[in-house]
């Protein structure tokens, strides 16, 4: 088959949730025999892109070929520790040159690996360190490698400029991981993950927040299970994305979701969201993004350092109108429930909140709402026995255990409403047929004193964890 006509049938193929797999060698020798087969299943099992990482100027330059030759296919362009002694001036300038071509999206891999000291140490340090450098200077992220050699691996990385990059095929221990996306780069998990005796690297993968999450397969070594042992291929990425799903109470659509818009923001591919979602399934429940107005500024909202919430972009251009609610729910028996939640405080928009309420129900549909219980400030009247009929859990934002604490952690816009806040979640417990209240576990409020709140009230009390949304 023609290769233009083979690139627009894998085009063909894939179905949403698509999945990038930002690691592979695809170049190497394992796939000489059927890399056109190995690709094509890839992209039914719904792969949308591969990053070739090269390894050596032999292998660096396949992945250019690699690139130029299939639409889906990518190339970073680096040394790889093993063969830092093989790094000259003429190679940097080479691997320079390289880096301006237009498929080129990564430096690397680089870094250290100190089980295999194929390279002397020191020499590999200097060559990681010019990685760095090329990377700074280009703009483009660097991928590391990094095998039993954390501390050396983090003084380097902080000595330099590095701000956009990803841990490849992460190894390390939860303090390495918080070290390095405190640096701003990103986690990438492998199919190692899939085994029931990585108890750390389960742990790792996780708690790491959405906005620091990547897979790959680093193919053709490190299979998942159950191809343990077998040569790895792109296509397998769905059981490493089907473990991670698992082990953060996702689904793999949410994974692929997360994921996917994480590769494409770091190695600019492929196309950014750039509409608002007016409604955003997470789970088995659908979530209303109705208004990115909000009477507290809490300091561990999302919104004040990403648009996105488990890979939906989540900032609105307008307030959207009650047809288009409606059209973007589609039929409410097919989620758990229908949940009003989103960039702002829902309850600003009460009438329409009340009328799509009514419309869930009249359609089989179940409703709740996430709230910080300030309805009655803003409207300036009791609204609770509105909601009766129309409302079947409710949610409510305690976040603290007194008045400074919470305007602490709250910046709330009505002053001393911490009390207001109790109360709305003290008479909506006798109006509504649910009703819980959250707080988010953080330094400085005491989770204790929220409990002793909470059970006053006859509501139970479901602490979140920091940094962890939707």
């Amino acid at each position: 088959m023609p290769q233009a006509d083979f690139n627009s049938s894998l085009r063909t193929h894939h179905s949403s949730p698509v999945l990038i797999d930002t690691h592979c060698h695809l170049e190497m020798k394992q796939f000489d025999a059927d890399r056109d087969a190995v690709i094509e299943r890839a992209m039914h099992s719904g792969v949308e892109s591969f990053i070739a990482v090269g390894s050596d100027l032999e292998h660096v330059q396949k992945c250019l070929e690699l690139s130029e030759t299939y639409d889906s296919v990518y190339a970073s362009v680096g040394i790889h520790p093993h063969d830092a002694k093989e790094f000259t001036d003429d190679v940097y300038s080479s691997l320079r040159e390289w880096s301006t071509k237009k498929k080129v999206v990564a430096i690397g891999e680089t870094g250290l690996d100190y089980h295999y000291d194929h390279s002397p140490r020191e020499v590999q340090r200097k060559v990681f360190g010019k990685h760095l450098e090329l990377a700074g200077e280009t703009g483009l992220p660097a991928i590391i490698h990094s095998r039993e050699a954390k501390q050396d691996t983090l003084s380097i990385l902080q000595e330099s400029s590095i701000t956009k990059g990803v841990m490849h095929c992460f190894s390390g221990d939860m303090d390495m991981a918080e070290q390095v996306m405190a640096m701003g780069l990103y986690i990438s998990i492998a199919g190692p993950v899939t085994f029931q005796k990585s108890s750390r690297l389960r742990e790792i993968a996780q708690a790491v927040p959405d906005d620091y999450l990547l897979i790959e397969t680093d193919a053709p070594y490190l299979s998942p299970e159950p191809f343990r042992g077998k040569r790895n291929e792109p296509a397998y990425i769905r059981h490493t994305a089907t473990v991670i799903a698992g082990l953060r109470g996702i689904s793999f659509e949410d994974l692929a979701r997360i994921t996917t818009l994480n590769a494409r923001r770091l190695f600019g591919i492929g196309t950014n969201i750039d509409k608002a979602a007016i409604a955003y399934k997470i789970r088995d429940s659908l979530y209303l993004n109705i208004t990115n107005r909000c009477s507290n500024k809490c300091s561990f909202c999302i919104k004040f350092h990403s648009d996105y919430v488990k890979g939906h972009k989540l900032r609105l251009d307008h307030e959207p109108a009650e047809e288009e609610i409606i059209a973007a729910v589609g039929n409410p028996s097919d989620y758990k429930e229908i949940v009003f939640c989103g960039f702002g405080e829902p309850l600003y928009r009460l009438e329409l909140v009340k009328k799509i309420s009514s419309w869930i129900k009249e359609h089989g549909g179940k409703v709740r709402i996430n709230t910080n219980g300030h309805a009655n400030l803003i409207h300036k009247r009791d609204i609770i026995p509105e909601l009766k009929g129309l409302v079947d859990r409710m949610s409510v934002s305690l976040d603290a255990h007194d008045q400074e604490t919470y305007d602490r952690i709250c910046r709330p816009l009505y002053r001393n409403s911490f009390g207001d806040v109790i109360d709305f979640i003290r008479e909506a417990k006798k109006v509504l047929p649910e009703v819980q209240a959250t707080v988010v576990d953080m330094q400085g409020v005491d989770l204790e004193k929220c409990r002793e709140i909470t059970g006053s009230l006859g509501v139970p009390l479901r602490v979140r964890s920091f940094n962890i949304v939707g």
